[in-house]
């Protein structure tokens, strides 16, 4: 059975960093797409980033393009988002997802990681 295991999140001030880390296991992922998802308070859960397992297919919300970063570590089993110059605005609950290249829709969703940005 697939699992999402998230962690790195935290409390940090505006401008500061934050690397949340994703560790997929129950499945093999070479032909997964995985992501980072994120839900503030009182809105709905929104699309942060998303990345292949060989690297390619990176996208972003062009809210975080220039400050987040989307990575892995096939030899860690490991998905990466990396965010700098953090805001207020990026507070919420971050959600590590997965689904299959040729599917339309993430299947597999880990159980978030709260980020908290003071201003």
């Amino acid at each position: 059975q697939v699992q999402l295991v998230e962690s790195g999140g935290g409390l940090v001030q505006a401008g500061g960093s934050l690397r949340l880390s994703c560790a997929p296991s129950g499945g093999t992922f070479s032909d997964y797409i995985m992501a980072w998802f994120r839900q503030a308070l009182g809105k709905e859960r929104e699309f942060v980033a998303q990345i292949s397992w060989t690297g390619g297919s990176i996208n972003y919300a062009e809210s975080v393009k220039g400050r987040f970063t989307i990575s892995t570590d096939s030899a860690k089993n490991t998905v990466y988002l990396q965010m700098n110059s953090l805001k207020p605005e990026d507070t919420g609950v971050y959600y590590c997802a997965a689904r299959r290249r040729w599917s339309i829709t993430y299947g597999y969703w880990g159980q978030g990681t709260q980020v908290t940005v003071s201003s």
